[in-house]
């Protein structure tokens, strides 16, 4: 008889994490449709409370109209809010586009900058979507934490949980920095698909009934 994995640790479990998640998807595609650097920025802050899906039914139309910085800065924010009033929160994010597409212009000659601080610098791009950008435009190891991650961090017992900036550090000093931008995206797919809000209590999918085989039903996140 097969001996019971003793799951008991952070680092075990994380270890187990990486190992299936790498088996599940062996592919990480980026899930917002674009084109380069630029419309992957302007599409990370159109994803902001907005499905992914939904950004990339209201982009087409957006890159019709400006698909680069120099474009983009000569359109009315009437005009860019009208588009992109699907992903909800249009009139800050028209706004956003507008000038961050104005200040890649002027301060950075027209391309995304390659640093975090010089991306969180640009209106409308906070820590998240900086990371979004140097990992998967650029290559650079980050680990964006979004509502998925942040949702299974604490059901798989990675974190506390508190908050993001405290879930990002907690993931980073749990898995290797080589696997960082791949497997962030993994645990956003697995928890699409199989360990959702509504769809799993912590018991349910497959991670969950691995890890964690004695543990009751209705699992509470911590908010």
């Amino acid at each position: 008889m097969t001996a019971a994995r003793d799951f008991s640790s952070k680092p075990a479990r994380a270890a187990y994490l990486d190992r299936r998640l790498a088996e599940l998807y062996p592919e990480t595609p980026i899930p917002l449709d674009h084109r380069d650097p630029y419309t992957l920025l302007v599409a990370v802050v159109l994803s902001a409370q907005c499905t992914d899906k939904r950004v990339n039914l209201v982009t087409p139309a957006l890159w019709a109209l400006a698909d680069s910085p120099g474009a983009m800065a000569q359109v009315p924010v009437a005009k860019i809010q009208e588009i992109i009033r699907p992903c909800g929160l249009s009139p800050q994010k028209a706004r956003a586009i507008r000038e961050l597409s104005r200040l890649i212009g002027e301060k950075h000659a027209g391309e995304v900058p390659r640093t975090f601080e010089e991306l969180e610098a640009l209106p409308g791009v906070g820590h998240k979507t900086a990371s979004v950008v140097m990992s998967q435009a650029w290559g650079v190891p980050a680990f964006p934490v979004d509502t998925h991650i942040h949702r299974l961090a604490q059901r798989w017992k990675l974190t506390s949980g508190k908050n993001v900036e405290q879930t990002e550090r907690d993931l980073k000093r749990l898995f290797p920095e080589s696997h960082w931008n791949q497997l962030h995206l993994r645990i956003i797919f697995y928890g699409r698909e199989h360990c959702t809000a509504r769809g799993c209590d912590g018991t349910v999918c497959e991670i969950c009934r691995t890890l964690f085989p004695g543990r009751k039903p209705l699992k509470k996140n911590k908010r």
